[in-house]
């Protein structure tokens, strides 16, 4: 998913950067340029300036490929056919679709009452009860913080684990080892670190390849597998369900097996973490958020089908290092042709991964994230279902932060005094939408932190819940031990410069 904080912040990192340098009151920024002893808050106001350069037809391209839903529900079909088989992808992408759409409204309403990219951190603030509103505040800044940590984590676990089942496919005699992954990780994060440290010119050209083939390769996909592969009975598809993971309760396994079409569907508000960089960002990036979600959901839709339809026995699938190669195979009867489709996807997944660092800000935060993820990498040595725990744990970051935004939303509803709605709302469904989104959020995250396969041991455990736990715990230690007492709060002055008629204005 394209999807990150630290990715996308860099135009909010430099203002508050240069703001903090100074640290002159807006007041100070907006006395008459006549005066000359305000001739050095007139330039440090224009330094502040913001280039806004994407329309809304570009931030919804961009987000459209960042999400890259299509390609989730491709790359990531082992957890769904261990857990629940063919019914539980094709009914469960509905399930996914329909709350990441209430989701996806909820946020933009947000949005476009404040497009900012601190996003659901200055949100929560901004509509957050007054009393608790600091707190409320300091929680949702690390909660959505790692979030987007660990959606790297998962995204460069992917590209590893592609890495390596292309070689297992193609080179017969290697043995792989889930060491192979935290290295492969390894080397691609160093890459793109430099990447993004000393040749960041490279990166929107490469990004225009992804979104190219983002849309080529969902073509070829669709035309390979509907003209080449066997078909598979309406009722394998659409009513088969199966469990090979231990867990003997169909519900549990059914419900477990959401976390694929759920992967998909995270991260769409990558859009608002751009919204700083945006022309008229109160209209485009409230739309983009909501109609990224709209169309990847058809195009998801439409390649879990054909993939269903064509895919094979799923024992074999299963039995595959990484189950889309196989089904190429299977389709095309071909280990090269297989080889050069799922190529095309890890074009599109190194892309997202190098999108994914943060880039233009100072270097520790560059690296700092990159650290993080590789200690995160070390899972894979223990344990086989870490990249399950890298889907999950980053799920469960975003869909809290989604929680905490929405609900703050929501009790803004019913204050006397609360924000007002921007231009872009849901009226009178609203309210409704709203509550379906924190009823779908909270039902999603229980399951997400179920282990993927009984009985559990600590080869096969689900790590994400202790993880996430444990970094949240920290966060709220740490209030009580320096932030409540220390942390000043949310910098207003940044969210007036940036947010003001949705353009960068000096009042």
């Amino acid at each position: 998913m394209e999807q990150h904080e630290l990715a996308t912040t860099r135009s909010y990192k430099d203002t508050t950067c240069a703001v903090d340098a100074a640290s002159p009151s807006l007041r100070e920024l907006a006395v008459p340029a006549t005066d000359p002893s305000h001739a050095g808050q007139k330039e440090m106001a224009e330094q502040t300036q913001i280039k806004r350069l994407f329309s809304f037809t570009q931030i919804f391209f961009f987000s459209l490929t960042f999400m890259s839903s299509w390609e989730s529900q491709a790359l990531n079909l082992n957890a769904v056919l261990t857990n629940g088989g063919p019914e539980a992808l094709v009914w469960g992408i509905v399930i996914v679709v329909f709350g990441a759409l209430a989701q996806s409204a909820s946020l933009a309403e947000m949005a476009s009452m404040q497009p900012i990219a601190g996003a659901q951190y200055h949100w929560t603030h901004h509509l957050a009860p007054p009393s608790q509103r600091k707190f409320i505040t300091w929680m949702q800044g690390w909660i959505t913080w790692f979030a987007w940590v660990s959606l790297l984590a998962g995204v460069a676990n992917t590209t590893a684990t592609m890495i390596q089942g292309l070689a297992i496919v193609n080179y017969p005699d290697y043995d792989p080892k889930r060491w192979h992954i935290t290295l492969i990780i390894f080397a691609m994060l160093i890459v793109e670190g430099l990447m993004n440290m000393y040749t960041f010119w490279l990166i929107p050209w490469i990004e225009l390849l992804a979104g190219v083939l983002h849309v080529v390769m969902f073509i070829i996909f669709l035309v390979v597998f509907a003209a080449l592969a066997p078909r598979h009975t309406a009722d394998y598809v659409f009513l088969t369900t199966q469990s090979e993971s231990g867990w003997t309760d169909k519900f549990i396994s059914w419900n477990i097996g959401l976390l694929t079409p759920t992967w998909g569907f995270v991260g769409f508000d990558g859009a608002v973490h751009m919204s700083e960089e945006v022309r008229r960002a109160r209209q485009a990036v409230p739309r983009s958020i909501f109609w990224t979600v709209a169309t990847n959901a058809v195009l998801a839709y439409s390649i879990v089908i054909c993939t269903l339809f064509t895919m094979g026995p799923i024992d074999k699938a299963l039995e595959a290092s990484f189950p889309i190669i196989a089904i190429c195979e299977h389709a095309t009867g071909s280990v090269k042709t297989a080889t050069a489709m799922v190529c095309g996807l890890l074009v599109i997944s190194l892309s997202v991964n190098l999108a994914s660092i943060a880039h233009n800000v100072p270097v520790r935060a560059v690296w700092l994230p990159v650290f993080i993820v590789m200690v995160l990498a070390c899972l894979n040595i223990p344990s086989s279902a870490a990249f399950g725990a890298f889907v999950a744990l980053s799920s469960i970051g975003l869909f809290v932060s989604y929680f905490i935004a929405i609900s703050c939303m929501v009790l803004n509803r019913f204050r006397q005094d609360g924000v007002p709605v921007g231009t872009w709302n849901m009226g009178r469904w609203g309210l409704p939408v709203n509550i379906f989104a924190l009823i779908y959020t909270a039902y999603v995250t229980i399951w997400l932190c179920f282990p993927a396969y009984r009985p559990v041991t600590g080869e096969n455990m689900n790590y994400a819940l202790p993880i996430f736990g444990g970094t949240t715990l920290f966060a709220f230690v740490y209030w009580f031990l320096r932030g409540r007492r220390h942390w000043p709060g949310l910098n207003k002055n940044i969210v007036r410069l940036v947010v003001e008629g949705g353009e960068l204005q000096l009042k």
